[in-house]
């Protein structure tokens, strides 16, 4: 595992390096392209860097349902979130543009903060109502311009197989943009790197062993949000949770 664990860390630190003139060229390349066709161009590049992240732990995947990924209109997709290879994982394997709704704190990180801006990322301060609102309408505007966008409505990662609850604000992106929710079922991550065993030699939250694990994601069928009335709205939440918990079940 530690070989393992070395071997990643470092062609992580490479493919990053690499990825700088790569950043340079998409930044030059936007004012030459239509928007739908530049968000399909930052995908292909983001997907090749997170398919080689979740290659190199040696994880193997069962996904299922890709058939419920819209192709012709802008969705949701809310997941649990168990681990920090969720957004790999999900950067690998769902086949449309997208962004993130991701917390404030990554701006501050060099390189992913600039990727992550050029895939329509909304940054989220949830000590901040007033950011949070400013948010939620800048997601909005993104899911209308046509970029599906991806929410982990838990707010934090569970490292187990346990779910928190989702918190109901998550659902008005979709809600008020009128673009369908598709429920995400995401299992075995967190073993990836989140568990005890994986803190190994280093014992600290940024450094830690990188092992194989079996993951599994299911994504399930679209649900419409347009003509939905409030009490359906309201129910939403636990909607879409109950759809993710039975496909945890599943999976085990």
């Amino acid at each position: 595992m530690l070989l393992r664990s070395i071997y990643w860390y470092f062609t992580f630190a490479a493919t990053l390096a690499a990825y700088v003139p790569l950043m340079y060229a998409a930044k030059a390349k936007k004012p030459t392209m239509e928007p739908l066709e530049y968000n399909r161009y930052i995908h292909r590049r983001v997907s090749q860097f997170g398919l080689g992240c979740v290659k190199r732990t040696g994880a193997h995947f069962q996904i299922e349902g890709m058939e419920n990924v819209p192709r012709d209109e802008p969705v949701v997709f809310i997941s649990n979130h168990q681990g920090n290879f969720d957004i790999a994982v999900f950067l690998a394997h769902l086949p449309v543009p997208h962004g993130y709704v991701a917390k404030i704190e990554l701006l501050k990180a060099p390189m992913i903060r600039t990727w992550m801006k050029y895939m329509h990322c909304v940054f989220l301060d949830r000590n901040n109502m007033r950011q949070s609102a400013k948010a939620i309408i800048e997601g909005i505007k993104i899911l209308q311009g046509g970029q599906s966008l991806v929410i982990f409505p838990e707010g934090t990662r569970s490292k187990s197989e346990k779910m928190g609850e989702f918190k109901a604000a998550s659902f008005k992106l979709a809600t008020k943009a009128k673009v369908p929710i598709v429920p995400v079922t995401i299992n075995g991550t967190f073993r990836i790197m989140e568990t005890e065993e994986s803190a190994g030699l280093f014992r600290n939250k940024l450094i830690r062993l990188i092992r194989p694990a079996n993951v599994y994601v299911k994504i399930h069928p679209p649900i419409r949000t347009d003509g939905l009335d409030a009490k359906n709205s309201a129910n939403l939440p636990v909607l879409v949770r109950q759809i993710i918990e039975d496909g945890l079940k599943n999976s085990r």
